[in-house]
């Protein structure tokens, strides 16, 4: 005989048996969410203990196309690269597209149009540094504009709105890539992620709702790395536009 918890005669002569049901639903969503988890590397980051920087243009005004590059560009500087990440999507002259603000001014102007891509996927948003107020990430249309706002980039779509994943992400859904993207914990650090393996969309969103992110934002795909030599994660090549990076004097 086949037990079927969805039985309502069953329900009600073995009321153990939807017990055990739930009990399996519950340990499989959490051997699921642990599987996806272990398949994330990330890195916190308090915006007020370490120094958050976009990059885009060597000296020479040339993109640096690569962590490598710009790994070897702070050296000459005497400056080390502990973290790196691509940070956003970017045009075939390696432009950015939407919002690109570094070192206070606007380099690339606010997307509020509409097109097709990942991008123009609503809502999409803005992960910006404040002088005062610290990191956010805010959909596009809630974005203000400060004098005060030091980086910005702007993607899409949002993984996380107000605690709840993206209504057009599907869990079964078989686009999967490698993901990189970014969260605002409660107590305002940062989570910057990047999937080891292709992902789709529900899943990498659920990972920063499991790290307790209310608002998380993509960043890109398929040509996503990360430089985190901490963790022994080490990607330094592949094609970008911008950067984002953390350094110290060496």
């Amino acid at each position: 005989m086949e037990i079927n918890c969805s039985n309502r005669c069953l329900r009600a002569v073995f009321p153990g048996i939807l017990l055990c049901c739930l009990w399996g639903f519950s340990l499989a969503q959490s051997t699921n969410q642990k599987n996806i988890n272990d398949s994330i590397i990330f890195h916190i980051v308090d915006p007020h203990q370490k120094q958050i920087e976009l990059f885009w243009k060597n000296e020479n005004h040339e993109p640096f196309r690569s962590i490598q590059n710009l790994k070897l560009h702070l050296e000459k500087q005497h400056e080390k690269l502990e973290f790196a990440m691509n940070g956003g999507m970017f045009k075939p002259d390696y432009t950015p597209v939407g919002l690109f603000i570094q070192q206070g001014k606007i380099l690339a102007p606010l997307d509020t149009g509409k097109g097709y891509g990942n991008f123009y996927l609503k809502p999409n948003g803005v992960f910006y540094l404040h002088q005062y107020k610290g990191a956010s990430i805010v959909p596009t249309d809630q974005f203000k504009y400060d004098s005060s706002i030091t980086i910005a980039t702007q993607s899409g779509p949002m993984l996380i709105t107000n605690g709840k994943i993206h209504p057009a992400f599907n869990p079964t859904s078989a686009n999967k890539v490698i993901r990189n993207g970014a969260g605002i914990l409660p107590d305002q650090r940062i989570v910057f992620a990047i999937s080891k393996q292709p992902i789709n969309f529900y899943h990498f969103a659920s990972f920063f709702i499991s790290m307790g992110c209310k608002e998380a934002l993509y960043l890109d795909g398929y040509v996503s790395r990360m430089y985190l030599p901490e963790k022994n994660w080490k990607q330094t090549d592949s094609n970008v536009g911008i950067l984002i990076g953390i350094s110290r004097k060496q």
